[in-house]
Formats: C-alpha cells, sequence, structure tokens
C-alpha cells in the first residue's frame, strides 16, 4: 500500500429484517439467529424470486448485451449517460465505496467498474443480476459485490456509502417517495445520491399506447407478451417510420411500440435495432409499475429526505435528455 492513500473501508453485510451481521456458511449467508440466505450462481439472494420485478428479470436475461458499451465499434451510451447524469469522473470515484440500485443486466455497473476504482456495491430485486453476474463479475470480482435485494430491504446498514445512484429504476418502484427515502438513507452524511426517472412533461404525458394499453398487457404472461411484440414488431417499426416521413410523428405515439426515433441510438444497425424495439417495447408494457414524475415533486422528496438538492432539471447526453435530480446527504 502506498503511504499516505486512504483505504477505502468495507462494508458490512445485514440481515435487513433485523440488521444483523450476514457470514457465508455453507454457501448460503446466515446471521446468529439462522436465518439463512441462498447463493445461487454466485449471487446472495436477499429477496424472494416471485416478485413485481419478474418482467426485468426475462427482458434483461433475454436481451444481457444489447445495452452495453462495446470496444469493438466505439459504443459508449451508457459511459456518456453515466457520468452526464451523475457529474461524478473517475478520480470523484477513486477508492470510494459506491451503492448502484436497480442495476439491470449491468449496464453501469460495467462503466463505473471499467472506468473507476470504486468499489461497487449493486442490487437488483429481479434476476438480472444473473445477468449482470455473467456481464461483469470477471472485470473486478474483489470489488463488485452483488446481491438480489429489493431496494427496500438492502443488506447494508444506513449512512454507509460515499455516493448512490438509482437509474431507470424509480418510476417501476411501487412507491416513488419511499424509494427515494430508501436511497436518502444508505448514503453518509455529506455522500452524493443520484436519480433519473421518467418525468411528467404535461397533461398530455399519459396520452400514450403505453398508458391505454398498460392496464391490459401488464396483465399478460411475460412470454405471451414478449411473442406478441416479436410477432407485430417489423410492421410497427415501418408504420411509425411512414408516419414520421408524412410529418405526421405525433400520432406515432398512439402505436404500441417503443418511440424509435426518440429513445433509440442512431447508430444501431437494423438487427440491433429490432432487437432493442422489441426489448424497450417490452418494458413499456410489461412492469408491473409505471409512475412518472414531475422533477420538482422529485426535488421535494429529496429535502423531505434529509438530502440538499444540487440539480434538478434535464442533463444531456449523445443526443438525448433525461430527468435528474442530484443531491447530498445532510450532516
Amino acid at each position: 500500500m502506498e503511504m499516505g492513500k486512504k483505504m477505502r473501508s468495507a462494508i458490512a453485510i445485514i440481515n435487513p429484517k433485523n440488521n444483523q451481521p450476514l457470514s457465508l456458511s455453507n454457501g448460503s449467508l446466515q446471521d446468529e439467529e439462522g436465518n439463512v440466505f441462498p447463493v445461487i450462481s454466485g449471487i446472495p439472494r436477499i429477496a424472494q424470486f416471485n416478485n413485481y420485478t419478474s418482467s426485468f428479470g426475462m427482458q434483461w436475461n433475454k436481451f444481457d448485451k444489447i445495452q452495453l458499451d462495446r470496444e469493438t465499434d466505439g459504443y459508449n451510451m451508457s459511459r456518456q449517460r453515466f457520468f452526464a447524469e451523475t457529474h461524478w469522473n473517475a478520480q470523484d470515484l477513486t477508492e470510494k465505496n459506491v451503492l448502484e440500485v436497480g442495476s439491470g443486466a449491468g449496464r453501469f455497473s460495467k462503466v463505473v467498474l471499467e472506468s473507476t476504482s470504486a468499489t461497487l456495491y449493486s442490487i437488483d430485486y429481479s434476476d438480472a443480476v444473473t445477468a449482470n453476474f455473467k456481464n461483469n463479475s470477471s472485470i473486478a470480482a474483489n470489488r463488485f459485490p452483488l446481491f438480489q435485494a429489493s431496494i427496500y430491504e438492502m443488506p447494508f446498514p444506513d449512512d454507509s456509502f460515499d455516493k448512490v445512484f438509482c437509474l431507470g429504476v424509480l418510476q417501476h418502484t411501487p412507491n416513488f417517495d419511499a424509494s427515494v427515502k430508501a436511497l436518502i438513507r444508505k448514503a453518509k452524511p455529506g455522500g452524493e445520491i443520484v436519480v433519473d426517472f421518467y418525468p411528467i412533461n404535461g397533461w398530455w404525458t399519459k396520452i400514450h399506447a403505453k398508458y391505454i394499453l398498460r392496464p391490459i398487457t401488464k396483465r399478460l404472461s411475460h412470454k405471451r407478451l414478449m411473442q406478441m411484440i416479436e410477432s407485430n414488431i417489423n410492421w410497427l417499426m415501418k408504420s411509425e417510420q411512414i408516419l414520421h416521413r408524412l410529418g405526421l410523428g405525433m400520432l406515432a405515439r398512439f402505436l404500441p411500440i417503443v418511440d424509435i426515433q426518440g429513445t433509440l441510438p442512431k447508430y444501431l444497425s437494423e438487427t440491433e435495432k429490432r432487437e432493442w424495439a422489441v426489448l424497450d417495447t417490452f418494458d413499456m408494457f410489461s412492469p408491473e409499475y409505471d409512475n412518472p414524475q414531475r422533477i420538482r415533486d422529485v426535488a421535494a422528496m429529496f429535502k423531505r429526505h434529509g438530502a440538499d438538492v444540487t440539480f434538478a432539471g434535464f442533463e444531456h447526453y449523445d443526443g438525448f435528455a433525461a430527468a435528474v435530480v442530484r443531491g447530498i446527504k445532510q450532516s
């Protein structure tokens, strides 16, 4: 160890129901009361397998690499988004303990592990953690503790992390305000918290095929919904393209397909574009919860739960804009 270099302290792993330390025994995590959490495919499972996020487990294990940055062709949208939204750089994260909540297949896990020396504690409530482990555990296994756990029952003590981020997740939780509170609780006093979310842009936000059809689609089996999307995606993509060519792009919001023009990267191959369209259309219609928010309301949640807001607005990257709130936990 270099003289004068401050080493990070490991974060304790606890049973979130009783705050007792968990230790590895016979291939499982256990506490002193005998409560046992299995380790499956290398990942401690603090959550029940059957929960409201099962659709995400399906989609991220099916499309496990589609949103990962690639060295082969310079695709780095995840890296651009992460650093634009957090306003952190590699030096900011040097020797830091960072918490990622809602990792999916690990697009941002990969960015943090490859671009910084941080120890990344990462959770997801769904079995998407299996895809994340497969994608990223070989990068830096000694600084990548990964868990299947709920945002409301994280296996870490309060006041633990230097940085906390939660991207693309909060709108899919059952209680947005309680989710923000849970994130802030895990940050150290003086620690930074960053979230993004689906914004409410006006009264027309929910006048959209997604919100019109979701009461039906979220009740379909995930397998059936995926089959329906894959069977119809080609004509839906062509229909959206025609509407935009005719100058009728606003009508595309009534097609049951993701906004290809507004949300997909421009440099995808046709095969990649189709896969991404299937993924994002499934992501539109399958989640149990989809709760967009006003930026000012999320900023108010930060303040209510003990964080000073340092930014509340839209951050731009690679031609896209994201609703972001950043804050610092009060001492």
